[in-house]
C-alpha cells in the first residue's frame, strides 16, 4: 500500500509523492510520469504495484505543474529540479536508486543521469543504478524530426528501453538505431503496442497482460543490474 509523503523541491514548494515500501530490499525504483498524466494515471498506478508486489521499494511524484493543475509542462529546469529533489528522497531509504520513467519522464531521468538539460545546460547529476524508460519520446507530439539524444551517451550506467513497435512517439526503427548507440543498454520491443503500450483486440492481449510483461522485464534487468 503506498503512502502519501511531501517532496520538498525548493524553499517552501513541495510536491506530492507515493511511497510504496517493500521490506528488505537494498534497490528502489523512481517512477516519473509522463507529460500529459500524473502519477494517478491507471499506467502509473499498475506500473508502481507491479514493481512493489516483486519486491522494489517504488516513489512516484508529481511534477510542479501536475501539482498546480496545469496542463503544460514546466520549463526544463524545474522539471529536473523536482525530478531530482525526488531521487534524493527515494536515496534516503534505499541504497540504489534506479530511475525509471513513462515517456518524458523517463526523458526527464536520462538528462538528470547525463547531467546536462535538453537545451545542454549543464544541470545537477544523480548518480542513478540504471535507467528505464518506458516509451523513450524521441519524436515530440507534433513534429516528425526526432529529438537529439546525444546525451544518452553520457548517462554512464546501464539501461532498459520498453518500446512498442507501433509507438509513433518512438519509431521502433529509429528507437533500435539510438540504442544501438547508447552503451550497456538493452532494449525490450513488445509487439503492436503503441505509446500507451496498448495493443490492438486481433493480438488477443490485455492491457493487463503487456503490464505485467513490462514488469517481468524491468524486475529482471534491476535484479541483473544490482547484483553486478
Amino acid at each position: 500500500m503506498a503512502k502519501t509523503i511531501q517532496i520538498q523541491w525548493a524553499p517552501e514548494e513541495v510536491v506530492t509523492g507515493m511511497l510504496a515500501e517493500a521490506s528488505e530490499t537494498s534497490s528502489g525504483v523512481l517512477l516519473a510520469h509522463g507529460a500529459g498524466a500524473g502519477q494517478d494515471h491507471p499506467f502509473m498506478v499498475a506500473a508502481r504495484n507491479g514493481l512493489v508486489s516483486r519486491g522494489h521499494t517504488v516513489l512516484t511524484f508529481n511534477y510542479a505543474y501536475t501539482e498546480a493543475k496545469r496542463k503544460r509542462p514546466d520549463a526544463p529546469g524545474k522539471l529536473l529540479a523536482v525530478h531530482l529533489a525526488a531521487a534524493r528522497t527515494l536515496a534516503e531509504r534505499v541504497e540504489n536508486v534506479f530511475l525509471a520513467g513513462k515517456s518524458m519522464g523517463g526523458r526527464m531521468g536520462s538528462h538528470l543521469a547525463a547531467g546536462v538539460d535538453q537545451n545542454g545546460k549543464t544541470v545537477e547529476r544523480f548518480d542513478t543504478a540504471g535507467l528505464v524508460y518506458f516509451g523513450y519520446p524521441l519524436v515530440a507530439m507534433g513534429k516528425t524530426e526526432p529529438r537529439d539524444t546525444s546525451h544518452l551517451q553520457q548517462t554512464r550506467t546501464r539501461s532498459l528501453f520498453l518500446a512498442g513497435t507501433r509507438d509513433a512517439l518512438g519509431p521502433i526503427e529509429i528507437v533500435r538505431s539510438v540504442v544501438a548507440k547508447v552503451p550497456d543498454s538493452t532494449l525490450h520491443e513488445v509487439p503492436d503496442a503503441n505509446h500507451s503500450f496498448h495493443v490492438p483486440k486481433r493480438t488477443g492481449r490485455t492491457d493487463d497482460e503487456v503490464m505485467g510483461e513490462l514488469i517481468e522485464v524491468t524486475d529482471n534487468w534491476i535484479r541483473q543490474t544490482a547484483g553486478r
